[in-house]
């Protein structure tokens, strides 16, 4: 059995790339969120609390790409989510002061809170902001009488985030679904132009299918997102015909969802393509995907512990830095689990010299202390959209300047610390990914393959039918599309694994031309029979 070798870049992997186009909403909501909170406790002289309020107040990072429906289920649940990891480390923190117990602690948290995020998608910042909090929380000094009033702070914090997730609503009510509906139009405006780029092709499908799960998660069809849905059909009618496509005309209608004016209006093809069939899709339930990530949480759990232990060992007072730096570099393969390791330790080094110059400046007072502190979480959020290193410049001064909110320490030292933690955590953590290998991901290439597969003879059925019912046609069509995706992903992701059986690529290849051939062919049924309907 051959076995394949992912490949370890340097060249790229810290290239900056185009800002997101909602980098301010995290930067601000961020700030917003901070802000109160510290201020109130810098004027009431306790700004060692600032840290059970800030694990309410980063909340306010997720969920930004989310409609405003799903939004509330998804920050609600950060919240819960922060909240338990925060009180299972501050019950910890009461109970001993072993800090090779504390650091297994930790990884397990670390290792639960990386599986859990992964299977619920939450999407960044993901896991590691759970991390960096209860990870600092377990080697904080704490009583168990103290643990309610603490996590009452952060409770009170993190409805203050959740309320400014959702304050945008007010004002662009329809925002997430008119961003996913117009990044559809735009990438299949760039696979119309380019109709033999199977890439253009995979991330025009991603684009259409994220921006429907986006429509059908936001509540009400009321008519502007039927507005939009008819605008994501135009999309998908142009991956079934980029022939007979005017990229222009996509992109024209994308500039116009820009901003909270009308949602363009498309010709009358009469009824959407089965949305009521979609509809009534069930999507796979967030603990069905727990089993694939074991092996990414095995690889957590035993980083972040020899990476703690590690740390432990080298005398350094701060044994959580080691363990978040390893928790932080667990990406879907091995190869992007290199790249974040080096985006890591470049980040934090730049990161170091930045807290250098600033600390005097922010040692001035602690509202100066304050003020630096929301400056670094602005520009972290402002510019992590761009690459990870960069993001990681901001937040390392960051970090060690919460440290201070309970008194001015030697500068030197934190510095000396933090360098030694992020070599540590990042050199132990990519062992870890190399000792726990995961020979599953050519097993769940076979099963994508299967589900399309299934998904494309089924269709084809129907197709070869005189006259199909439009809903069954387009149920189909539905389950072969995600098919197509989740295929696409998973082969993505196990490309870049180590030590497994060499992946079937021309089976891949085979089988998405195929489907994506199918798709065409039942979206130009679809449309001829929709046109007819509206015929007079």
């Amino acid at each position: 059995m051959s076995c394949a070798t992912p490949r370890l870049p340097l060249a790229g992997v810290l290239r900056l790339g185009r800002p997101s186009d909602i980098w301010f909403k995290p930067a601000l909501s961020v700030v917003v969120a901070v802000a109160p909170p510290n201020l109130t406790l810098l004027a009431l002289g306790r700004l060692d609390l600032a840290m059970y309020t800030m694990a309410g107040s980063l909340c306010a990072l997720y969920a930004h790409n989310r409609p405003y429906a799903a939004r509330a289920r998804a920050l609600a649940w950060v919240v819960l989510g922060m909240l338990t990891g925060l009180a299972v480390a501050l019950v910890a923190a009461s109970l001993t002061t072993s800090a090779v117990a504390l650091v297994t602690v930790g990884a397990l948290l670390a290792a639960a809170q990386k599986a859990l995020c992964d299977a619920a998608r939450t999407g960044p910042p993901g896991n590691v902001i759970f991390t960096f909090i209860s990870s600092a929380a377990l080697f904080a000094p704490q009583t168990l009488g103290q643990v309610p009033g603490h996590l009452a702070l952060a409770a009170t914090a993190g409805v203050w985030a959740w309320l400014i997730g959702m304050a945008p609503g007010l004002v662009r009510p329809h925002g997430p679904e008119r961003r996913a509906t117009a990044h559809a139009l735009r990438t299949a405006a760039a696979y119309a132009e380019k109709p033999d780029d199977p890439r253009a092709r995979a991330a025009a499908a991603a684009a259409v299918q994220a921006a429907w799960q986006a429509l059908l998660s936001a509540g009400a069809r009321n008519e502007p997102r039927r507005a939009l849905d008819r605008l994501v059909v135009r999309a998908e009618v142009a991956l079934a015909a980029p022939g007979d496509t005017d990229p222009e005309r996509l992109r024209a209608w994308a500039r116009d969802l820009r901003g909270n004016g009308p949602v363009p209006r498309t010709e009358d093809r009469g009824e959407l393509l089965g949305i009521d069939a979609e509809l009534s899709l069930d999507s796979v339930p967030w603990w069905r995907r727990l089993g694939p990530l074991t092996p990414l949480a095995l690889r957590t759990a035993l980083g972040c512990t020899l990476a703690g232990y590690a740390s432990l060992a080298f005398g350094v007072g701060r044994p959580y830095w080691a363990l978040v730096t390893a928790a932080s570099l667990y990406q879907a393969n091995l190869t992007l689990t290199w790249s974040r390791g080096v985006q890591r330790v470049v980040g934090n080094l730049a990161g170091v010299l930045l807290f250098a110059a600033v600390v005097p400046l922010a040692h001035l007072g602690p509202a100066a202390l304050v003020l630096c502190c929301l400056a670094f979480n602005f520009g972290a959020e402002a510019l992590i959209s761009r690459n990870y290193w960069l993001g990681s410049v901001c937040v390392t001064p960051m970090a060690l300047l919460i440290t201070e909110f309970a008194g001015f320490q030697e500068p030197g030292r934190l510095i000396t610390e933090r360098v030694v933690d992020t070599v540590v955590g990042a050199l132990v953590g990519f062992v870890a990914a190399l000792a726990v290998t995961d020979r599953r991901a050519g097993d769940r290439v076979e099963h994508a393959l299967s589900a399309v597969d299934r998904a494309r003879e089924r269709t084809a059925r129907l197709l070869a039918e005189p006259d199909p019912a439009t809903a069954a046609l387009e149920s189909a069509r539905r389950t072969l599309a995600a098919a197509l995706v989740e295929l696409r992903g998973t082969v993505d992701a196990a490309s870049g694994e180590w030590w497994q059986r060499a992946l079937p690529q021309e089976r891949v290849v085979l089988a998405e031309q195929a489907g994506h051939r199918t798709l065409a062919a039942t979206t130009r049924r679809l449309t001829s029979a929709t046109t007819e309907d509206v015929r007079p």
